[in-house]
């Protein structure tokens, strides 16, 4: 019997924190040995990766798959499109989100998003929580129960009227979460400041995709990521702020951290890739395919974004996939081909491209080390949410999840090659240096060369450990 299942030699590896040539056995789903070099005699199977660079598959903390609504739009992605697409650019695990409807229990919430998950997964997943009912029994008897069984992150929205809650209630929650040792995500953009934009627009007949931009402001997230950091302040918890897009929500950051306040924070393709422009330079619909909240900024924020990715102040580099079909009456034409921008389900495709585009745009052309790219796509969210050391890093005990990487790439983006179940890409047309040549889930390959091998029902369930020490 062979020691290994395989071997693969020759290896550039990157971890968050080192970076050295070298082979790994894995045996059994998981990395049994690294060494400088392994004899290829003890394999089953050897891949020579040829000094390509090797990280640990990548884990994304921030999508959203086959996610019931409340206003009749269907998003495209289910457990088995976003995971194989997931897969196809070099992602081995995901964290979508169980959403309770307002008057819903939590547990309910959960075993539906189980129901829509069992056996469609290709890769490894976990849920978050999403909490827009923060009744007492929630918060008391619910969260704790959830949290035990291996749901310890929850987002939090201040906006969006099926799923906002009032200060006093993200308070409850942040409280709970101390209590708990969970973490809070929070969705940060001021709904009054859209509220009030949105209604002034529209009665000036500024209804076009490209004005979503306007009435989803800057300061509007600003005041909204200040407002987040002093309630976080007020009960000592951590929080993490997701989706972060602007400089000026940035610069919150930073004077948060200054203060010595544990704030943690996220950013997505979207605000490094595209710019408002995107949703429209006219009153055409075609901008509806990049509406998302909060929506893509300016060149400045571009800037400030790629900075806070390369300084450390993000935290995780996240998609926030959450597709809609264009040309689908039940995707962003749900209101028509002439809907105003207020009545356009919000969210875009991301899950394939985001760890091409950062590999590419970030470590090739000489914005972040690879080991940051680990740390942001990886080793950090398995952290935060409890997945390490069995996710997010190439060590002994891990699970063999691991991208191969082609860096001598010459690839475009094209809709027509991904595997997402959406209708377009934002980044159609986008010029690319790098792609995962092979991708392994648990030591099987999934991905390899342009050919998908996985398989629906693969994919495992992951409790999540609580991330912080619980509040006495």
């Amino acid at each position: 019997m062979k020691t290994y299942d395989l071997i693969i030699r020759r290896a550039d590896i990157v971890t968050a924190a080192d970076r050295f040539t070298g082979d790994i056995g894995i045996h059994q789903g998981r990395i049994a040995a690294i060494a400088e070099r392994l004899d290829p005699a003890l394999a089953e199977k050897t891949i020579d990766a040829a000094g390509r660079m090797v990280t640990p598959g990548g884990v994304d903390a921030h999508c959203h798959l086959d996610q019931p609504s409340a206003d009749g739009s269907v998003g495209s992605d289910d457990f088995l499109t976003g995971t194989r697409s997931a897969a196809c650019g070099g992602t081995t695990t995901v964290i979508p989100f169980a959403m309770q409807f307002k008057g819903q229990s939590l547990d309910d919430a959960v075993a539906d998003y189980h129901r829509r998950a069992d056996g469609k997964a290709c890769i490894d997943y976990a849920f978050h929580l999403i909490i827009s009912d923060a009744a007492p029994e929630v918060v008391n008897e619910q969260l704790p129960r959830m949290v035990a069984s291996g749901y310890s992150s929850f987002k939090i929205y201040m906006t969006y009227d099926a799923l906002k809650l009032r200060d006093r209630d993200i308070l409850d929650v942040l409280d709970a979460s101390r209590r708990l040792g969970a973490l809070s995500m929070i969705h940060a953009e001021n709904d009054d400041c859209i509220s009030w934009l949105t209604e002034r627009l529209l009665k000036q007949g500024k209804s076009a995709p490209r004005f979503h931009a306007v009435a989803h402001s800057a300061t509007g997230e600003r005041e909204a990521t200040h407002r987040a950091i002093s309630l976080a302040e007020l009960v000592d918890v951590p929080i993490l702020l997701v989706h972060v897009s602007s400089r000026s929500a940035l610069e919150q950051i930073y004077w948060a951290r200054g203060k010595g306040l544990n704030i943690f924070s996220e950013t997505c393709p979207q605000y490094l890739f595209l710019t408002a422009e995107d949703l429209g330079i006219d009153d055409h619909f075609h901008g509806a395919k990049c509406i998302c909240s909060p929506p893509p900024r300016d060149t400045d924020s571009q800037n400030a974004i790629w900075t806070g990715l390369a300084n450390g102040t993000f935290s995780i580099f996240s998609s926030d996939h959450s597709p809609y079909n264009y040309d689908d009456p039940h995707g962003k034409k749900l209101h028509g081909d002439n809907a105003s921008f207020d009545r356009v389900p919000n969210g875009i495709p991301g899950l394939e491209t985001r760890l091409p585009l950062l590999m590419s745009e970030g470590v090739l052309s000489g914005r972040l080390t690879p080991q940051r790219f680990v740390e942001l796509t990886a080793t950090a969210p398995a952290k935060l949410y409890g997945l390490y050391p069995q996710k997010g890093t190439l060590s002994i005990g891990a699970d063999a999840d691991i991208v191969i990487w082609d860096t001598q790439s010459d690839k475009t983006i094209r809709h027509a090659d991904l595997h997402s179940a959406a209708d377009y890409t934002p980044y159609e047309g986008k010029a690319l240096r790098a792609w995962p040549s092979i991708t392994l889930a648990r030591g099987k390959v999934v991905w390899a060369d342009g050919t998908f091998y996985g398989q629906a029902g693969d994919g495992r369930f992951l409790p999540c450990a609580a991330p912080f020490p619980p509040a006495i």
